[in-house]
């Protein structure tokens, strides 16, 4: 049985407590809410942190909330059980309503949070082992390795972004709200992930994420998320496809974003996939010549499960019945 290193629990009271406490102790601190993510990487040794700082005190960080004029906005702590069943949520950002829902087991998206999903630690086939798996190897160059094992020649990271609502969030034009010692500031979803499996996020160490939000969707928007896995019950992403198409009163495309996930360490935007899109009808010629653009944007590499040659070709299949979802509910208009 694998167990917890020694650390110290300290209850944030409030947002500016929390921010308080990670500042002061610098390096040896980690902010934790829901703790599936963090508690398992602790176990295995890929975080030893000598005090954790409890989120899930700060109540107020806790909602989920839709304005028509400024969208949506979600506390950090919103769980996501709570984003999956939102009907809100379902009804106007239905894509990131299948994310959430796809995310791990029941048990596990009553505990985890959005905040905490935002920054899902990158993941890895030479990371993510016990600490004698990773010591027979030589480690790796994200924790206790000079060289990253999927590509020598590297000079950063290539730890794949594996967090489900990410590339949603990204597709909606999302904006992640932080808390830090010089106040609050707002990053857009797009700049907050960074291209290193190492220093994957805009967030700096003694900030929190403190809500997530969405700009209105629009009368004609369709959204849609597919992903791949080894086990469908259960599982990380090996390839994540988030589609947001924005239609006129004739179901004419006349804007969309497709990102794609779990191939790199940063969501990947596909500009020239969704380009294809607009002016269609979403005529299968269309969604076909978006799905050839998204292959030829996806280079997948040995850092996950499934072979390349496989995740590679599922790129073109899962972008194509992303879109062919969206197609779906546009003849409702």
């Amino acid at each position: 049985m694998l167990r917890l290193p020694p650390f110290v629990y300290k209850p944030a009271e409030s947002v500016d407590h929390a921010v308080a406490l990670l500042n002061r102790h610098g390096g040896d601190c980690l902010p934790v809410a829901g703790g599936t993510d963090l508690y398992a990487n602790m176990k295995q040794r890929l975080f030893t942190p000598k005090v954790v700082v409890g989120l899930s005190s700060i109540a107020p960080l806790r909602y989920i909330a839709y304005n028509e004029l400024t969208g949506l906005t979600m506390g950090a702590l919103a769980t996501i059980s709570q984003i999956a069943a939102s009907d809100v949520v379902r009804r106007y950002y239905p894509a990131l309503a299948q994310a959430a829902a796809a995310i791990s087991t029941p048990q596990l998206r009553n505990m985890g949070t959005i905040g905490g999903n935002v920054c899902v630690d990158t993941r890895c086939n030479y990371y993510n082992q016990n600490l004698d798996w990773r010591q027979a190897l030589g480690f790796c160059m994200k924790k206790d390795g000079e060289i990253c094992r999927v590509a020598p020649s590297s000079p950063k990271c290539v730890a794949v972004n594996s967090s489900d609502t990410a590339p949603v969030l990204q597709a909606f034009g999302g904006m992640v709200h932080l808390a830090g010692p010089s106040g609050q500031r707002d990053v857009s979803v797009g700049d907050f992930y960074l291209a290193d499996g190492i220093n994957a996020w805009a967030r700096r160490p003694d900030e929190i994420v403190t809500a997530i939000s969405l700009p209105p969707p629009g009368p004609f928007a369709r959204s849609a998320y597919r992903k791949l896995r080894l086990r469908h019950s259960f599982d990380f992403p090996i390839l994540g496809v988030a589609a947001v198409l924005h239609l006129d009163e004739e179901g004419v495309c006349v804007a969309a974003r497709i990102v794609l996930n779990a191939i790199a360490s940063r969501p990947l935007e596909a500009r020239a996939a969704a380009q294809r899109l607009v002016g269609s009808k979403l005529e299968p010629e269309a969604l076909d010549a978006a799905a050839e653009a998204a292959y030829a944007l996806g280079k997948p590499l040995d850092n996950t499960s499934g072979s390349i040659p496989y995740r590679k070709r599922m790129i073109r299949v899962f972008t194509r019945r992303t879109l062919a979802d969206i197609a779906g509910q546009a003849t409702a208009l």
